[in-house]
């Protein structure tokens, strides 16, 4: 599998990145792993704008989902060779509703599902493409799924945003990547059940005996040295911080 880091910012883009969307490929099949603030214009130095083959939202928080009304401008309108056609979009219950209402100004009341075929997320194992994708809720004030993606022997666990959960560590168990939140920092912003801190990721990460951690969705007003510091404190495996445009292989 190969992953590239199309945006990392957590909350809203900064500076040097746009917010959460990952590029995951596999035997010519690209899959997108959110699709936040910033992200569509930041996809297509990766990919064509019509090739992706699904997308999959682990939350409806607007940094996570929100340039899928942009994406539907893309689909809809499609200046050369016409409209595209349904193109898969898991995502939490609620997902078509919450984007129509976002968008606001659409031809009909129906025109997302005309290229987009929504299907709805609930805990289990499910197959896209040549993935295996196992999506378990974890913990955040909405709906949110983290996941854990299987091909060719290769895993990958993605967190989505969550506070420390057992779900997330029985997604993470085990892992060769660990693309893992960490919005807060540890000894300063405390509030349950909403977003991990590097240490937390460090730790959940040494639970699980993850092979790599990549700590993302931090924030533009969080020091990521001081969270990659606090990671490293915890956990003995290589651990970095992702970065736009980065590619690495699974």
């Amino acid at each position: 599998m190969k992953l590239t880091v199309v945006g990392c910012s957590g909350s809203f883009p900064s500076a040097d990145s746009a917010c959460s969307s990952y590029l995951l490929e596999a035997d010519g099949f690209r899959l997108l792993l959110d699709l936040g603030n910033g992200a569509l214009g930041e996809l297509q130095r990766h990919c064509g704008l019509y090739d992706l083959d699904a997308v999959l939202l682990s939350h409806l928080h607007a940094d996570h989902c929100i340039d899928l009304c942009g994406y539907f401008v893309v689909r809809y309108y499609r200046p050369d060779g016409g409209r595209c056609g349904p193109m898969p979009v898991y995502g939490p219950a609620g997902t078509e509703r919450r984007l129509t209402a976002a968008h606001a100004d659409l031809p009909h009341e129906g025109a997302m599902s005309e290229v987009f075929d929504f299907r709805t997320l609930s805990e289990g194992t499910f197959r896209i493409g040549p993935f295996t994708v196992r999506a378990e809720l974890v913990s955040h004030p909405v709906e949110a799924f983290g996941f854990r993606i299987e091909h060719g022997g290769r895993s990958l666990t993605y967190s989505g945003d969550t506070g420390p959960c057992a779900a997330l560590d029985r997604l993470a168990e085990g892992t060769d990547l660990f693309l893992c939140e960490a919005s807060f920092t540890h000894g300063k912003e405390h509030i349950p059940n909403l977003h991990l801190n590097g240490r937390e990721a460090g730790e959940a990460a040494a639970r699980a005996g993850a092979g790599r951690l990549i700590l993302t969705h931090i924030p533009p007003w969080t020091d990521p040295d001081i969270t990659l510091r606090d990671a490293q404190k915890v956990y003995d495996g290589p651990v970095e911080t992702a970065r736009a445009g980065t590619v690495h292989e699974v």
